[in-house]
């Protein structure tokens, strides 16, 4: 496939189309199919283009970005892992638990953290009510 940029030698549209070849450029082009999308004149020509180079700098900036989001991406399931092995997963049901335990702090001094899924909303209730929690990233496992 190739890409021309087109101009209307007519109204001096310009727009790009596809082509399978040049040559399949050139056969629509001497048997008149070619045509203006703007005032449907035949008169159309294949205009001055730039052409795409490979940039050496970009690959390299593309291959550093994709360290350091492999780096981050480890850093999370870290992360996760130190929280599923000790805080304990209350699944949607965080702000109700959340806020038995601020509320009966007396009875679970001693229980673990929790983490688990809240709305935004619950998140602005809890922090009214002067509960504090934290948002972070969480990764699926793809693996299962």
């Amino acid at each position: 496939m190739i890409k021309y940029k087109l101009i209307c030698k007519k109204c001096n549209h310009t727009f790009d189309s596809w082509f399978a070849s040049s040559k399949e450029y050139e056969k629509l082009k001497k048997r008149s199919f070619l045509n203006c999308i703007n005032c449907d004149s035949k008169k159309v020509e294949k205009t001055l283009m730039a052409p795409k180079l490979i940039n050496k700098f970009k690959k390299q900036t593309d291959e550093h970005n994709l360290s350091k989001l492999k780096k981050i991406d480890k850093k999370i399931k870290e992360y996760q892992k130190f929280i599923k092995e000790n805080f304990k997963y209350v699944g949607k049901n965080f702000a109700y638990e959340a806020r038995s335990i601020h509320y009966n702090n007396e009875k679970n001094k001693n229980s673990k953290g929790i983490y688990g899924t809240a709305t935004k909303l619950d998140l602005k209730e809890l922090n009214d009510e002067g509960i504090k929690t934290e948002m972070i990233p969480w990764l699926e496992d793809k693996n299962n």
